[in-house]
């Protein structure tokens, strides 16, 4: 079932808060302080910060709901897969 809400904070370029903190299922964005990191964080910024998304929990990790999430219909986890390929 897909649940709507809008984020709050991007953590870094895999996980962001709604009411809830959210993860990226599938995609392993680099961490903040390593090469890139901040590359990821800000690029995932820019695609969903202050705005209303879709998400569908598939898991759960470290206090996390993984999730597949969707703008407009496009899936967020998958523009973040390509974008960190080109890293």
């Amino acid at each position: 079932m897909a649940t709507r809400a809008t984020v709050t904070k991007v953590i870094d370029g895999d996980t962001f808060w709604t009411s809830k903190k959210i993860r990226l299922a599938r995609v392993e964005a680099p961490e903040l302080n390593a090469p890139n990191g901040q590359k990821a964080k800000q690029k995932l910024e820019s695609l969903i910060l202050n705005k209303s998304i879709t998400y569908e929990q598939v898991g759960t990790s470290y206090d996390r709901i993984v999730a597949e999430i969707w703008l407009n219909g496009a899936s967020i986890n998958d523009m973040m897969i390509r974008f960190l390929e080109t890293l």
